[in-house]
């Protein structure tokens, strides 16, 4: 059974003086490149606007972060906040999928960038329908884009020929009732690539609003055959910067990457700071063989 080994303490919290970011950072996204982590995280600040911040390491665990917000707000489907971003490299660019939040809507929503500093944003992907925790593959299924999104309480399955126009929706996982993801779960961590299927770490939530982190294992040319899924989550909020803070109770993940035989799983820890988490390559190898 996975179980994640999370670092005793986060690796980022708010900065009091940089008023953005001075009351929260959390659910961050992240890609392994060139041999360094980047790193998306969703900051809040005394306004309570949503921004993305930027940060970038040569290990997975220590952080150096820019002074300002990268992506702000700037639309007014995104007036109050641009918020959990899960970042893909794909045909030579960094495609980041990210909420837009209004104020009364959400919208799942595109940018794509060479270098996290200059952006192209290419607008809203699903309209007319409240979604979030959306993800792209990170290459083509059968000729075509893929993406995870969730259309509550399940994780949802799309296509599209130009990244744009989604069509052929489909449910892929659902809540287990009396479990510990009963009451909706949703994708996580960008989809990853093994040679058994793509890798999903994911997050669900009990009929007590507690949020915790499982693992999934999707097929590699259907990606709506669940090949297999952990029953028992693979992180809990435990830690007392889990349990306490904005929203209690959390661990969220917006990406993973695996780093020289480990996996690095980020989260957010109760919706106030931002944690690591880790397991072993062999240790998921074999949760993907069945053994």
């Amino acid at each position: 059974m996975i179980r994640l080994a999370r670092h005793p303490e986060p690796i980022l919290k708010p900065l009091p003086h940089h008023p953005w970011e001075s009351r929260y950072v959390f659910n961050a996204g992240v890609v392994y490149h060139n041999g360094l982590v980047h790193m998306l995280y969703r900051a809040m600040g005394e306004d309570m606007i949503s921004r993305l911040g930027y940060a970038i390491s040569s290990d997975g665990l220590n952080f150096y972060r820019l002074d300002q917000p990268v992506l702000i707000p700037a639309a007014p489907w995104e007036a109050r906040g641009v918020e959990d971003p899960r970042i893909t490299w794909l045909e030579g660019k960094f495609y980041v999928i990210y909420t837009a939040y209004s104020g009364s809507e959400v919208r799942v929503s595109m940018a794509s960038t060479t270098n996290f500093i200059t952006w192209t944003r290419h607008g809203i992907l699903l309209p007319d329908e409240d979604n979030k925790d959306a993800a792209l593959f990170p290459e083509k299924i059968k000729g075509r884009y893929a993406m995870l999104h969730r259309r509550p309480p399940d994780i949802w399955l799309a296509y599209s020929d130009d990244l744009i126009h989604w069509t052929d929706h489909q449910v892929i996982m659902r809540p287990r009732p009396g479990t510990w993801e009963s009451w909706k779960i949703g994708a996580g961590a960008q989809p990853i690539r093994t040679e058994w299927g793509w890798l999903l770490f994911y997050h669900g939530v009990d009929d007590h609003r507690v949020y915790r982190l499982g693992i999934a294992l999707l097929d590699l040319e259907d990606p709506a055959r669940v090949i297999r899924r952990q029953e028992a989550p693979i992180l809990a909020p435990e830690a007392s910067w889990e349990r306490e803070g904005q929203v209690p109770n959390v661990v969220f993940t917006c990406g993973a990457v695996e780093i020289n035989g480990t996996y690095y799983v980020y989260y957010g820890g109760a919706d106030s700071v931002i944690g690591v988490a880790t397991v072993q390559k062999e240790d998921v190898e074999r949760f993907c063989r069945g053994r």
